[in-house]
């Protein structure tokens, strides 16, 4: 079993390199610095920071899911009649939109490795424990993005009529049903812009994972910079790549909400 994950592991490596935008076979820095300190290979430090540009997308990316959907529960519970689960969640959400972000990670990643330490001990497991950087900084950036994506939701649920609740109980339709039929395409296009700024922002924040030794776009520019002593350069470098994820997600959620629109024009 463990030769089939390994198996899947590198060919996603492989697909990843084939795909890179900076050192893959139509890279940036294959094709445009071969000669400088962001050259490819054992030349420059440009794979170290290929390496970084595509797992702060891909923490950024993992995390999106996991933050959506702990806020659309959150907002939920947040209007529902029963007075436990509105005050959990208004708990969950002042907790995590109080504290910093990075206090957060830190919570996570060490308090995380001590309480599963503990559990496992208690069971006769004694065995070292330690937190995968990447999973811990996903869940505690996800953690973090529920808790405001919750309340972007929650307006976006007030914001549509009662009357469209009603309307899908007078057709006959589940209450699930007209969630899904009714409810979540409203809810879509009125909280996507505020989505779209939670992103921005997540992306950012995911710089942070760095502190526990993720090799992101900020370790890698680091550690070039203190080794090379060519810190404008590489932090430069750093500061251009996240602009370019910026542009990109500018420019898929003006493509998400021109879809959206059409497609309530269309109806």
């Amino acid at each position: 079993m463990s030769g089939f994950f390994s198996a899947i592991a590198e060919a996603v490596s492989a697909f990843l390199r084939v795909i890179d935008p900076l050192c893959g076979p139509a890279g940036v820095f294959r094709w445009f610095a071969g000669d400088t300190l962001l050259a490819c290979g054992d030349a420059g430090w440009g794979d170290e920071i290929a390496t970084g540009f595509l797992i702060t997308g891909s923490l950024a990316l993992a995390t999106l899911p996991v933050g959506l959907l702990f806020g659309f529960f959150i907002a939920l519970a947040k209007q529902s009649e029963e007075r436990s689960l509105r005050l959990a969640a208004d708990i969950y959400t002042t907790i995590f939109r109080g504290l910093p972000e990075l206090l957060t990670l830190f919570i996570v990643y060490y308090g995380l490795q001590i309480l599963v330490q503990n559990l496992l001990s208690a069971l006769g497991y004694q065995q070292a424990v330690e937190i995968n950087a990447f999973f811990a900084g996903m869940i505690a950036l996800g953690v973090v993005f529920s808790a405001y994506c919750s309340e972007v939701l929650l307006s976006a649920f007030r914001a549509i009529p009662r009357g469209q609740y009603e309307a899908g109980d007078s057709l006959g339709l589940h209450r699930g049903n007209t969630m899904r039929l009714i409810i979540l395409p409203q809810l879509v296009r009125i909280a996507l812009p505020g989505l779209g700024n939670l992103w921005m922002i997540l992306l950012k924040d995911t710089a942070l994972v760095s502190i526990v030794g993720l090799p992101d776009i900020l370790r890698q520019t680091g550690i070039a910079a203190r080794v090379t002593k060519e810190a404008f350069l590489f932090y430069g470098i750093a500061c251009i790549l996240f602009l370019v994820l910026a542009l990109l997600s500018s420019i898929v959620f003006s493509a998400i909400e021109a879809r959206v629109k059409r497609s309530e024009v269309a109806r």
